[in-house]
């Protein structure tokens, strides 16, 4: 049996953009996405916490140190700029592995939405 537990987890970034006009996607700043061990084109949900919306994608690699959060295609309905979101990867794994299996949870500056290290 598998579980599916939460493997990356990128806690309150602010949008920065939305792009109805693309694809679809969120694209996520490239050093939030390895700090948060995230890869291009994985699914993540997304919570937005200023309006409750709740909804999945895929990511897009952003430019390095932009500070990019940027909702694309449909989901640019879902948001507007300055809102805060938390984005969420999971995982699929035998129980015995996600009882010591540790997440990458990161915190990042919500006012600049970079890596703040202590």
């Amino acid at each position: 049996m598998f579980i599916e537990v939460i493997k990356s987890k990128i806690h309150r970034v602010t949008v920065t953009e939305a792009n109805l006009n693309y694809i679809g996607s969120i694209t996520i700043d490239e050093e939030l996405m390895d700090a948060a061990n995230l890869i291009p084109y994985e699914k993540v949900s997304v919570v937005n916490n200023n309006n409750g919306e709740r909804f999945e994608t895929y990511i897009i690699k952003g430019e390095r140190h932009s500070g990019v959060i940027c909702l694309n295609g449909a989901a640019a309905r879902k948001v507007q700029p300055g809102d805060v979101v938390i984005i969420m990867a999971y995982a699929m794994m035998e129980p015995e592995e996600a009882r010591t299996f540790k997440p990458a949870v990161i915190f990042p500056d919500t006012a600049t939405n970079r890596l703040v290290y202590q």
